[in-house]
């Protein structure tokens, strides 16, 4: 534990003041104008003090992303103000505060976009929609364009706002990995078909915020892409398939990957090689060229040790920031930590997500 609890260097020169970083966690709370609102703020102060840094909830770049009630934007200059407050919140207790972006493509409800245009890679039903056999509709090249310069400007903002970086948002069946994804992209130009092809989307996003970076920022912003390693549909990511993302993401001036993972121990399942752990697998792929994030299920300090056994460089915690938000704190101090909510604690959790919480029963241990 102690090599995880000391400073961390990136690349860049930046130092994490430990390994361990807030996971990005939805929070369904921002305000009617989709703001950051105050208990967002109170939220992201609370978590501050002991993770090296905070990853925010994910942040649409253009109008037609949002895929969320109360989910808070960044997609305009007006709403730099909104995000420089959470960057401070995050900044009060010595954290480095990494804006996420995104775009949700078809889990974005129709109501919450405008004219209800849902967009994808092609077109396909949507995720979100409560009307049955509903589909969203395939971008344009010109559409795409102007996708990809949306996560650029999302990015100045974050830099104007004061954030340290901001994590491309590639996971979770959004957009980008809707390129990605032979299950969800038919198109037969030069975005779909081939795997080249495929990523082609996610890639020339990266390209634009690395551009983004070089124009506004200088090195020590960190720049960081997230993925899911597989999809369950037979036509779906395999991890061979993110093999060769990743490989290709590892040459491409980030700071780091970050894997999405319901459970850190969770092994291969489409995979060509042996069925081992899936971080460790891609581990030996990226090779020390960026470090890599781990997530999933870790709660107690013996799954801390269990998931470092794996090789990630950092660690996010997710859930268990929920339960217990200083986490790092009291392992650095040998104090007992609780690894179930304790709904008589005071945690400091926005009430649309305790509300989210609780209609998921098990989702967050202890919660029923």
């Amino acid at each position: 534990m102690k090599n995880y609890l000391t400073p961390f260097t990136f690349g860049n020169g930046v130092e994490l003041r430990n390994r361990f970083v807030m996971a990005p966690m939805t929070t369904y709370s921002a305000n009617p104008d989709d703001t950051v609102s105050d208990e967002e703020l109170a939220y992201y102060e609370k978590r501050s003090y002991g993770v090296g840094a905070v990853i925010t909830a994910c942040t649409y770049v253009i109008a037609n992303g949002k895929g969320f009630p109360g989910q808070f934007a960044g997609h305009t200059d007006a709403y730099i103000d909104s995000l420089r407050k959470a960057a401070q919140a995050i900044h009060k207790g010595g954290a480095k505060a990494i804006l996420q972006i995104y775009h949700g493509g078809s889990q974005s409800p129709r109501e919450l976009v405008p004219n209800g245009d849902v967009v994808s890679a092609s077109d396909i039903p949507m995720d979100n929609s409560a009307e049955g056999g509903s589909k969203a509709r395939a971008l344009t090249i010109e559409e795409i364009k102007e996708i990809i310069k949306a996560f650029g400007e999302t990015t100045r903002r974050a830099i104007e706002a004061g954030f340290d970086g901001v994590e491309i948002h590639g996971a979770n069946t959004y957009l980008l990995q809707q390129f990605f994804s032979g299950f969800t992209n038919k198109r037969t130009d030069k975005y779909g078909g081939t795997i080249e092809k495929r990523m082609r989307f996610p890639l020339e996003v990266v390209a634009e915020v690395n551009r983004v970076k070089q124009q506004y920022a200088d090195d020590s912003f960190i720049v960081g892409y997230r993925f899911s390693p597989e999809e369950p549909e037979e036509e779906g990511i395999t991890l061979d398939d993110t093999v060769q993302l990743v490989d290709r993401l590892a040459n491409e001036r980030l700071d780091y990957l970050h894997i999405s993972l319901g459970d850190f121990r969770s092994l291969a399942r489409r995979y060509k090689g042996e069925k081992e752990n899936r971080i460790r697998i891609l581990r030996r792929v990226i090779d020390g060229r960026v470090p890599l994030i781990g997530v999933g299920s870790i709660y107690s300090k013996q799954d801390a040790l269990e998931a470092m056994e794996t090789g990630a460089e950092l660690l996010a915690l997710g859930r268990e920031l929920l339960i217990e938000p200083q986490w790092v704190e009291k392992i650095k101090a040998g104090e007992e930590i609780i690894t179930e909510m304790d709904m008589t604690r005071d945690n400091v959790i926005p009430g649309p997500l305790m509300q989210m919480m609780q209609s998921r029963p098990g989702w967050v241990p202890g919660v029923k």
